[in-house]
């Protein structure tokens, strides 16, 4: 492609008022309905495969703790280890794709977003983290979206950072390269959209990514991770693993490749 690229302005989304009777009032609570009555398995995300274990862990709302949403399934070091194998293996093809095309797939997921996977997302925060309704939109939706088109425009602001000035017969420039190894990506459990933002930012600068979200996000997790699908994104660019800290540490930590980690989170969180 020989054209000089203009992305898409980004622009805040609209934020929902969810007023007594309208549509998307009935459509969220509809959705709420259908995810708290359906009991789910979920597995761990590894580089094309979808990872089940023997041992399942249940998850409750903590505003209602007798209520099961259903399963997800607890790894090992191994898990992570696999993990970080398929982070490496589909780093090449990712960090050598035009990074138009890695922006497409972000832009894309936010379309998804304020679209189709909008009330499952906040749905899905709602019974996971607590939230309210209104809670779950500005966070679950809206600041997700936002996080998506605003991190293409930086991330195009930044490739825009050339050298002013040349030498006489000289034409520099500056080529902007991902990380020489992997990132992981230690989410917290408050906000759904800092936990997709963390895994997002890296991977869409050309890195390939591990993630491990807090226990009591895992259920809207999974739907971040649905949408990443949905939007095209490659195997193995992100890998979800639900592995305790302690080992996924042990086994990151102490590995060659890793060279970053965005988290949120304290001290102790290590």
């Amino acid at each position: 492609m020989n054209s000089i690229v203009k992305i898409p302005t980004a622009k805040n989304e609209p934020v929902l008022p969810f007023a007594p009777g309208d549509a998307a009032t009935l459509s969220l609570k509809n959705k709420l309905q259908e995810l708290k009555g359906t009991e789910v398995d979920i597995p761990m995300y590894i580089g094309g495969e979808e990872v089940f274990t023997d041992e399942k862990i249940s998850m409750h709302p903590p505003h209602e703790i007798a209520h099961n949403l259903g399963t997800y399934n607890k790894g090992n070091a191994s898990h992570v280890q696999q993990a970080i194998d398929s982070a490496l293996a589909a780093k090449e093809s990712w960090a050598n794709m035009p990074w138009e095309s890695r922006a497409a797939i972000f832009l894309k997921a936010a379309d998804l977003l304020a679209g189709p996977f909008r009330d499952k997302m906040n749905a899905a925060t709602m019974l996971a983290q607590s939230k309210n309704a209104m809670q779950a939109e500005i966070d679950a939706a809206c600041e997700m979206i936002d996080f998506f088109k605003c991190n293409v425009q930086y991330m195009i602001e930044i490739y825009r950072q050339q050298p002013p000035e040349n030498s006489p017969g000289v034409w520099n420039q500056l080529e902007y390269r991902p990380l020489e190894g992997f990132v992981f990506a230690l989410t917290p459990f408050n906000f759904t959209s800092i936990c997709a933002n963390l895994c997002a930012a890296p991977a869409m600068m050309g890195n390939t990514v591990v993630w491990k979200p807090a226990e009591t996000q895992i259920y809207s997790a999974q739907v971040i991770m649905e949408l990443f699908q949905e939007a095209g994104l490659p195997d193995g660019v992100i890998n979800l693993v639900y592995v305790d800290g302690p080992t996924t540490g042990e086994v990151v930590f102490n590995h060659r490749d890793f060279v970053g980690i965005p988290f949120t989170g304290s001290t102790g969180v290590f």
